[in-house]
Parts: structure tokens; C-alpha cells; sequence
């Protein structure tokens, strides 16, 4: 029986690193850090309320995502205009500007430094 999603993970070159961007630029919560013991890899737990992510080193991941469209991380806003100038103001990387899409709400799309994609979703009231 599936009991639910438990955690989004991110593999990174240098986890350390992506983490502070989605804590001090993006504004995700930090949790616990740790190191696999097995490897010496690092792992940060992130939220988004109270949803985790995981962003880890990875030995196999090197450099930018090839594919950034395969997984986009969708993160909830009440206010996508401001967060967006927020973040344009930060200088990171816009992939697509605030746009509307009928039937669900106001989306932008931007680029992390691994060049992972994340949008800001404002998603219309019910």
C-alpha cells in the first residue's frame, strides 16, 4: 500500500552549496545536514512547508542537468509577482517570465545553478 510521497531528492556535484541557494535565495526552510557514512556524501534536508527535499551529493552527477524539463519543481507562492522580482532582483536565472495558465493560475519558471528548473506557482483560488 502507498502511503504518500515522502521526499523529493536532488543529486548535486556539491550538495552544500545547492542547498544554500534554496535556503538564502529561494527561501526554503534548512533541516538536519548528515554524511553517509558509507561514502562521506552529504545530504541537507530542505522544506517546502512540510514537504522534504533532500538535495545529496551524488558521485554519478557531474555538472549541469542535461534535461531540466524532465522534473520541475513546483513550489507554491501567495504572491508570484513579488517573489519573482524578488528573485530577478537576486539575479537568478529566468527561464519563463509570470504567465497564466487558464484553469490552474500564474506560474514562472527559473533555473538553479545546477541548472535544475523550479517554478513559483500562485494557483487561482477554488
Amino acid at each position: 500500500m502507498i502511503k504518500g510521497l515522502e521526499s523529493i531528492l536532488i543529486g548535486s556535484q556539491k550538495a552544500s552549496k545547492l542547498a544554500d541557494f534554496y535556503t538564502k535565495t529561494v527561501g526554503l526552510k534548512k533541516g538536519s545536514t548528515w554524511v553517509n557514512d558509507e561514502n562521506g556524501e552529504e545530504g541537507i534536508e530542505l522544506f517546502v512547508g512540510k514537504q522534504g527535499i533532500y538535495v545529496m551529493d551524488h558521485s554519478k552527477v557531474k555538472g549541469k542537468a542535461k534535461d531540466p524539463n524532465r522534473v520541475i519543481l513546483n513550489i507554491e507562492v501567495d504572491d508570484v509577482e513579488k517573489e519573482t522580482k524578488r528573485l530577478k532582483k537576486a539575479k537568478v536565472k529566468v527561464v519563463q517570465d509570470v504567465y497564466h495558465m487558464e484553469g490552474y493560475g500564474l506560474i514562472a519558471t527559473f533555473a538553479d545553478p545546477e541548472g535544475n528548473y523550479f517554478q513559483f506557482v500562485q494557483v487561482k483560488a477554488k
